[in-house]
């Protein structure tokens, strides 16, 4: 004899399976080469306030050179707990802001660093310590996993938009379908960009639009003032999105012009995805 299967309630299926998105505003990372202008366009999301790593400053520089008006932002996060506190504060206190942006996440991966090498190597940072077979950036993977976490609850319960601002470096990549090259990558550990790359819903990389000359002796790069955002994967650079952005995003001549560029693209991909 066959046991008989419990049938399972009907309200399970209401109150469990949806066909519906959960409406939430999106995590936008950008990486870019050095004064691309990353800073000047994410002070021009809406409701915006700014978390700056230590160190990371440009925001306060920008304003006090006029080249942005006044721009809600936090007192420099000078350790770990900072940021933790920030966010927290965030997701718990009245407030109005619409989007947190952190400038920049590679300093904020510094201090969670700094946090991990003080409790859990007595401030060693050589061989003894936090480098000892690189176990200080595997331990800190449980400290960034909060982070994110953290993120996700404020996005959640405050409806606030997430933009993490980082640098960029120049890294040699291992192919395995042929010979190695060089990429634009985030300058992060690459096990936490890894976890970072998975949890964010666009990565965005800004650069100067260049051409090469070559005239039969050594090759030129001319221009170099033109300012794009490039949002899909490409064997140069490390992008990509879930919004169904165009490949190339116009950032104009100014950080407002590149912001109401970006979101005319993201309008736009909405259209016509309905």
């Amino acid at each position: 004899m066959t046991k008989e299967t419990k049938p399972v309630a009907a309200s399970f299926f209401r109150d469990h399976i949806t066909s519906k998105g959960p409406g939430l505003p999106s995590r936008v990372i950008l990486h870019g080469v050095e004064k691309i202008g990353k800073t000047s366009w994410a002070a021009h999301a809406p409701g915006v306030i700014i978390g700056m790593a230590r160190g990371e400053t440009g925001l306060e520089s920008l304003i006090d050179a006029k080249q942005l008006p006044e721009t809600p932002h936090f007192g420099e996060w000078q350790v770990w707990q900072d940021v933790l506190d920030s966010i927290d504060n965030l997701r718990t206190e009245e407030h109005t802001f619409k989007t947190l942006v952190i400038d920049t996440l590679n300093g904020v991966e510094r201090l969670c660093h700094e946090h991990v090498c003080a409790r859990d190597y007595n401030n060693v940072w050589g061989k003894k310590g936090f480098a000892n077979y690189m176990q200080g950036y595997e331990v800190s993977l449980a400290d960034w996993r909060k982070l994110l976490v953290a993120l996700d609850n404020l996005r959640a319960e405050r409806k606030m938009a997430i933009i993490a601002l980082v640098h960029s470096k120049i890294q040699g990549f291992r192919n395995p379908e042929g010979a190695d090259y060089d990429r634009y990558l985030p300058d992060m550990h690459a096990k936490a960009w890894s976890l970072t790359h998975k949890w964010a819903d666009a990565i965005l990389f800004a650069n100067y639009y260049t051409e090469i000359i070559d005239d039969g002796t050594r090759p030129k790069g001319i221009g170099g003032q033109l300012r794009s955002i490039y949002t899909q994967r490409h064997a140069a650079y490390d992008a990509g999105n879930r919004l169904g952005l165009p490949e190339e995003i116009d950032m104009g001549s100014s950080g407002k012009e590149a912001w109401d560029n970006f979101i005319s693209a993201v309008k736009q991909a909405r259209k016509g995805g309905e």
